[in-house]
């Protein structure tokens, strides 16, 4: 196996993360290159992203893990077995396991609900939106430090996955908090396996030497990583401020 990651669980604040203004569209139900949103819907867009990063505290926690065992639809790490559909196929032979929790914290979320409760529905939903793209962004932002850590030796990563998407059932929350608690961010699980703050976002990504990287294109077209070898399309954006 190649030289080991470094296992121990790592709490990662004052991210400098950038917030795509399509993303947060999107949120809104517009399709990039088909819909334009109005001089109104931009302006409301300039006053949620200008008090949403007021109110925006990016936090993750990261952790690797090598791979004890992998199954079809099996990966066996630490002391857990993660079942997720046809992973074996999707990713390949893997060595190392990526595991994350990210928040943006609870700010945006009751500042949204305050705005609902004051019937400034437009605001309240622009922020809402906001704080989506925010939390993607910074799941972007994660597994491109992943790229980081492990594409210098050798080891090219797959893209993200998260329970409750796809064919990954939502249930595997605890399982992936197993490996991977979000205590230390402040980030707890329910019954039903949802995150609370709700914009939070929980991952996995693997890492090989012959890891399959198919899928990661749009990845890629955003990755800060410089003359990376295993790159797909050239970069257009970044996540990284």
């Amino acid at each position: 196996m190649t030289a080991p990651l470094s296992t121990r669980p790592r709490v990662l604040t004052a991210l400098p993360l950038a917030i795509d203004p399509d993303e947060v569209l999107r949120f809104q139900g517009y399709k990039k290159s088909v819909d334009t949103p109005g001089p109104e819907v931009l302006a409301l867009f300039d006053e949620a992203l200008a008090l949403g990063r007021t109110l925006i505290v990016p936090r993750a926690v990261v952790r690797w893990l090598a791979v004890r065992r992998l199954g079809a639809d099996t990966i066996e790490a630490g002391d857990v077995v993660l079942t997720i559909p046809d992973v074996g196929r999707l990713w390949g032979p893997i060595e190392w396991l990526a595991a994350a929790v990210c928040t943006i914290g609870d700010g945006l979320e009751r500042r949204a609900a305050e705005l609902w409760e004051a019937r400034e529905l437009p605001l309240a939903a622009m922020l809402d939106s906001v704080g989506s793209g925010a939390v993607e962004s910074l799941a972007e932002y994660v597994n491109d430090l992943f790229c980081q850590e492990a594409i210098p030796l050798g080891l090219p990563v797959t893209n993200r996955v998260s329970p409750g998407y796809g064919h990954w059932d939502v249930s595997e929350q605890k399982a992936l908090f197993a490996i991977c608690p979000g205590d230390p961010i402040g980030v707890s699980l329910n019954e039903a396996c949802f995150m609370s703050p709700v914009k939070s976002i929980s991952l996995l990504a693997a890492a090989g030497a012959h890891a399959k990287i198919d899928h990661y294109f749009s990845q890629c077209a955003r990755c800060w990583m410089r003359d990376c070898a295993y790159r797909r399309t050239p970069a257009s954006k970044t996540v990284h401020r």
